[in-house]
């Protein structure tokens, strides 16, 4: 009785009811043509005249299906009625041709099997309500006598209750039976095509993209921000009483430091808040290699800083990841050397930048940031995407940091 009449076979009567309802247009055009075949005779005169309508009528919704709008609108009555996975039918118009047959196919079952649930709908019950009121009521007694037929006996007089239950439990299992075909046929006919499925696959991978920039660039300049100013409080607390004047330096390179990171910050969170569809939003406001010397003045490192040929030369798009490449050097730098003296040696030619950067390392735990980070992968992905390479790593008692990227262009 739950499959028959429970709120799931209730919900897909209803969207049975309102294919038969989408049938009826083009069952009044149908009927216009058979009434001027027949000689103005209705279509309701007779069963095989409706039949001929019925037949007349599903090729012109199977036409109406293939416009591409027709799709989203089919799928809406199928995730509010039929019970279906969402994740399984296809969002957006149908655009390819694969795809509007299938929809076209969907929308002629679901009129056609609609129709005939509308109409059995609509006949069955008064009759129902006939025949159990028919050995109760005289008058309906004294109609059937009078027309003869199998109602008309004892027998007849008594099964007319059963007969009109059990034509509603028929009506009920029809309904069910239909509504359970289309749900089954939905993800079939209208699922996401392979070219729905490629184009859903290219916008995850747009927006994952994005993600991974984002993460990228809060990585690298928070988090060497985060571990420059680490430790220069620290060293800064250890000489409070001795060394004044290094404290005011540190202070004064964590102030830097943090003003700079909160311009990057904000920078960043403005791509997060910006509307696609705005022209005039900003891009990150990443600083290049021209700004390496900033940079190296307030880590709070010793670096030995060497520069061959011209930085100007290489792209924009190049200088930038440069640029975070030798910051997320610098910070492991601190992570893993504390104060020891850091080499950076960049070499700019006409079709690559190498970077090289080295550092004492004791293999100990990072005295910044015990549990380690992703910045080691960031660096390589950003060098990946530009079609160069990086890789950092220790090599004996040094840790070293090897790049090279491309700069005759950037893919």
């Amino acid at each position: 009785m739950r499959a028959l009449l429970g709120a799931r076979a209730r919900h897909r009567w209803v969207h049975l009811v309102i294919g038969g309802a989408l049938l009826m247009p083009y069952f009044l055009v149908g009927s216009v043509v058979v009434g001027g075949v027949a000689g103005g005779a209705g279509s309701f005169d007779s069963f095989p005249r409706a039949l001929v309508t019925f037949a007349l009528a599903l090729p012109l919704a199977t036409v109406s299906g293939l416009v591409p709008i027709a799709r989203p609108l089919l799928v809406f009555g199928v995730r509010a009625l039929c019970g279906v996975a969402p994740a399984a039918l296809a969002d957006g118009p149908a655009r390819s041709w694969d795809a509007r047959l299938r929809t076209s196919a969907w929308y002629t079952l679901q009129v056609a099997l609609g129709g005939v649930v509308s109409g059995a709908s609509l006949a069955l019950p008064p009759f129902t309500v006939f025949l159990i009121a028919l050995p109760v009521v005289p008058g309906l007694r004294h109609s059937v006598y009078s027309t003869g037929g199998p109602l008309a006996t004892g027998w007849g007089l008594a099964l007319a209750p059963a007969a009109g239950i059990a034509m509603l439990l028929t009506l009920a299992a029809c309904s069910a039976a239909a509504g359970a075909l289309l749900a089954r046929l939905a993800p079939v006919l209208l699922g996401p095509s392979p070219a729905d499925r490629l184009a859903a696959a290219e916008q995850r991978a747009v927006e994952l993209a994005v993600r991974n920039r984002l993460a990228r660039e809060l990585h690298d300049s928070v988090g060497h921000a985060l571990s420059a100013v680490t430790l220069q409080a620290s060293a800064a607390r250890r000489v409070l009483d001795s060394d004044p004047a290094f404290v005011r330096e540190a202070l004064a390179a964590i102030e830097e430091t943090t003003r700079r990171t909160v311009d990057e910050l904000d920078s960043v969170l403005g791509l997060l808040r910006r509307d696609d569809g705005d022209p005039g939003a900003p891009d990150l406001a990443t600083p290049g290699l021209a700004a390496l010397e900033g940079l190296l003045s307030r880590t709070g490192l010793d670096v030995a800083y060497t520069l061959e040929g011209d930085p100007s030369r290489v792209p924009e798009l190049v200088s930038r990841e440069a640029y975070r490449i030798v910051q997320e050097g610098l910070s492991n730098a601190l992570r893993h050397g504390a104060r020891s003296p850091v080499t950076l040696h960049v070499a700019v030619s006409e079709r690559e930048l190498t970077m090289t950067m080295e550092n004492s390392w004791s293999g100990a735990a990072p005295v910044v940031r015990p549990g380690g980070g992703r910045g080691l992968r960031g660096m390589a992905e950003r060098a990946a995407l530009l079609g160069g390479h990086a890789s950092a790593g220790p090599d004996g008692g040094v840790w070293r940091l090897d790049a090279r990227l491309p700069t005759g262009g950037a893919r």
